[in-house]
């Protein structure tokens, strides 16, 4: 397969695009699946089933997907990803029962972990070893995109007398508009691969456990955790803590807006920032302040002074998704990355499942501070760490030349064997 010059320098733009559109629908649904449930009668209990579904379903799923890619081509992950969950938003939209409800919200979280481990593959692949902290961190900016954009407009259909024909209209816009992904997804993975990064044909596969075992991989993988799990409690507790404290919704949201605004800003610095200070004291060191912001939240500051270490937490949290993935990526065996990748989502959902559930049980003992607390303490541990684990990206960067070189070379041998005439046979 040939390319267009163009092409191989558009990749990333592309895939970041199209993930900005399917992470804005899954965000615009989850919330207007939980509306529309309640409309058809759902209790609390069976809303917090019906978002369980979402994050339980892919777990088992997510390292037989990552097995696969590991042997394969990423890329027909990435329209799967977005059939799933385009069909999960429109039939949770046109769902008359609970448990329909509950089966295509599974769809939904099964697609998305389609996509992301198809996308964060081809990143890898597709990068050399001191190009990951950058691109990883130029990806993740679709999710920050999208993590702004989608609430925004499920509040914007959502709401009157008729709840249940708003929110089934947001999950069909969301399902439209997460179909718009794949316009940006045409031959978006390449042949450029690094030598040795995908496993020949019948290659042993590489236990798990090895993979767990291995030096980096597990920090990573409790990185992340902690690290989205800090951004889905605050989240749903800070309106907790504006209702108690007096602080208007309208207020609320703007807060989580300078939230992700400052994430988003975050990632467009990442590359100073890892040559000034390095990877493992960039995230140490970020973790570290977003423990003590996340205790702080606790304080009763006034709002302005909140303002302040939200944007100052949001910047700190940006930094741990990214960097997460490179050193998961740079830590785990060549022929197993894309099952490495797999376990830290496996991590990130077991988090989005049990940090919740934690907080609420936290919160109704203590009060709706206390999970802020421990939060802090998840990050403090991701600090240390980030400390002890993390392969500096300097160590990489002969790496990376070496594996450019053998790229150009490559490409210049192709190119030679073509231009030979077949009855003219090479120079030895």
């Amino acid at each position: 397969m040939t390319y267009k010059p163009g092409e191989t320098r558009t990749w990333l733009l592309r895939l970041v695009i199209a993930f900005s559109f399917a992470q804005a629908a899954v965000s615009m649904a989850r919330p207007a699946v939980s509306y529309r449930a309640l409309a058809l009668g759902a209790d609390e209990r069976a809303v917090g089933v019906i978002a369980g579904v979402y994050a339980l379903l892919p777990l088992f799923a997510a390292v037989p997907l990552g097995r696969r890619t590991d042997h394969g081509r990423c890329a027909p992950l990435l329209p799967l990803g977005v059939v799933l969950i385009s069909g999960g938003c429109a039939l949770s939209g046109l769902a008359n029962s609970l448990a329909a409800m509950a089966a295509w919200s599974g769809v939904m979280g099964l697609g998305h972990l389609c996509f992301v481990i198809g996308a964060q593959s081809i990143v890898a692949r597709q990068s050399a070893p001191d190009e990951q902290d950058r691109n990883f961190g130029h990806f993740t900016i679709g999710a920050s995109l999208g993590q702004l954009i989608g609430p925004v407009a499920a509040g914007a259909l959502i709401g009157g007398p008729d709840m249940a024909g708003t929110s089934a209209l947001a999950l069909l816009v969301a399902a439209g508009g997460c179909a718009v992904a794949l316009t940006s997804l045409w031959r978006i993975e390449f042949s450029r691969t690094r030598t040795g990064s995908r496993p020949a044909k019948g290659a042993a596969r590489v236990p798990v456990h090895r993979i767990l075992r291995t030096r980096g991989v597990p920090g990573g993988i409790f990185i992340s955790l902690a690290v989205l799990s800090a951004t889905d409690i605050l989240t749903a507790y800070l309106p907790v803590v504006g209702e108690h404290r007096g602080i208007a919704p309208s207020v609320i949201g703007v807060l989580l807006s300078l939230r992700a605004a400052a994430t988003i800003a975050c990632r467009l610095v990442m590359t100073p920032l890892i040559d000034w200070l390095g990877r493992a004291v960039l995230i140490s060191a970020t973790c570290l302040l977003a423990a003590v912001l996340c205790a702080g939240i606790a304080l009763p500051v006034p709002v302005r002074a909140l303002g302040v270490m939200l944007v100052l937490l949001g910047f700190c949290l940006g930094v741990g998704q990214p960097l997460s993935m490179t050193t998961v990526v740079q830590a785990a065996p060549a022929d197993a990355r894309s099952t490495a990748l797999a376990l830290r989502l496996t991590g990130n959902r077991l988090g989005q499942v049990a940090a919740p559930a934690s907080a609420g049980l936290v919160a109704g003992v203590v009060g709706t501070a206390a999970p802020f607390v421990m939060l802090g303490g998840l990050l403090l541990v991701a600090a240390g760490l980030g400390a002890r684990g993390v392969r500096e990206p300097d160590a990489a960067r002969g790496d990376g030349r070496l594996w450019r070189r053998k790229t150009i070379s490559a490409s210049l041998g192709a190119t030679a064997r073509k231009t030979t005439s077949p009855h003219q046979k090479e120079s030895p």
